[in-house]
């Protein structure tokens, strides 16, 4: 898509932003492998190490002098390098080598999970147009949500994470499931109010979220400039907690404890500060919280 010789332009310069710390890590290897491939395909390839420099600091800083970015890492480092090219202005199209513990959206796009494939999905790949969410001022690329299991991403220790991988997650939210208060909630929609005491809420434009929430593709379009709005009440006992896990990992959402909801904007408000996590990682506490879909606002290669 992007080679050389099929565009007959100038070298297309490439950035590959790399998170050394996301999942398992990516060799040195793997990573002198991938580079040759998009050196070899008629990339200019730059690559920075997300260490010390954060990675939306640096698709920020250097997007804009890149065709193409590519990162590799989490669905964490994705959001950050997607968020770092829109608030730098810069209309450029994203690639994705996915190296995280959950990888969600690689598992919306049906990405390869194997370095060498997905570097040469970038090579042969299209990028199409990707709704990105606007949470109070922050982007994100597939998640926003709050109550039990929202803290299990960023408070489940990188080696645990690396040693049991999306059951790390399981155990995480197992373990605080019935200790999480049920928020008196009011939520605006597209569609009307909704008010309840959930213990959990999302707002996705994802297929998958840490394994444990799946949503049929049929229902969900990455560039509809819709989200998929997920609400859960408390369960009542561990067996009703079971049926509940149970219907979501079966992709079923018509249950008494869960309802799933499609908008384009919306409006949570609640009686006291809630915590919420944004694409995996600390989203700060809120009262009230906005989220807006940003309609086809980057491009990513799929």
């Amino acid at each position: 898509m992007f080679s050389n010789a099929e565009q007959n332009l100038s070298p297309c310069k490439l950035m590959l932003i790399v998170n050394p710390f996301s999942g398992g890590g990516l060799s040195k290897s793997a990573l002198g492998d991938i580079v040759s491939q998009f050196c070899n395909n008629g990339f200019v390839v730059t690559v920075y190490f997300a260490g010390e420099s954060d990675p939306e600091a640096l698709a920020f800083e250097y997007a804009k002098h890149h065709d193409l970015a590519v990162c590799a890492g989490g669905d964490g480092t994705l959001s950050a390098v997607v968020s770092g090219i829109l608030r730098s202005g810069v209309s450029i199209p994203v690639g994705y080598i996915p190296n995280g513990t959950a990888n969600d959206v690689a598992t919306t796009l049906a990405l390869p999970k194997k370095p060498s494939a997905a570097a040469q999905r970038i090579i042969d790949g299209t990028d199409r147009p990707h709704d990105i969410g606007l949470f109070s001022g922050r982007y994100f690329t597939y998640v926003a949500a709050f109550g039990a299991f929202t803290g299990v991403a960023y408070n489940t220790k990188q080696s645990a994470k690396r040693a049991l991988g999306k059951f790390a997650y399981i155990l995480g939210g197992l373990s605080n499931v019935f200790s999480v208060k049920a928020r008196r909630t009011v939520v605006e929609h597209d569609g009307g109010v909704i008010k309840g005491d959930f213990i959990f809420g999302c707002v996705i434009n994802s297929t998958s979220v840490a394994g444990l929430i799946k949503i049929d593709h049929k229902q969900v379009d990455l560039a509809d400039g819709m989200f998929e709005v997920i609400l859960v009440k408390r369960p009542i006992s561990l067996a009703d907690f079971f049926k509940t896990v149970t219907n979501t990992l079966s992709k079923r959402y018509n249950g008494d404890n869960v309802q799933l909801i499609h908008s384009s904007n919306v409006v949570f408000s609640f009686d006291e500060d809630v915590a919420w996590t944004v694409d995996g990682e600390n989203g700060g506490m809120h009262k009230e919280a906005r989220i807006t879909n940003c309609h086809k606002a980057i491009r990513i290669i799929v």
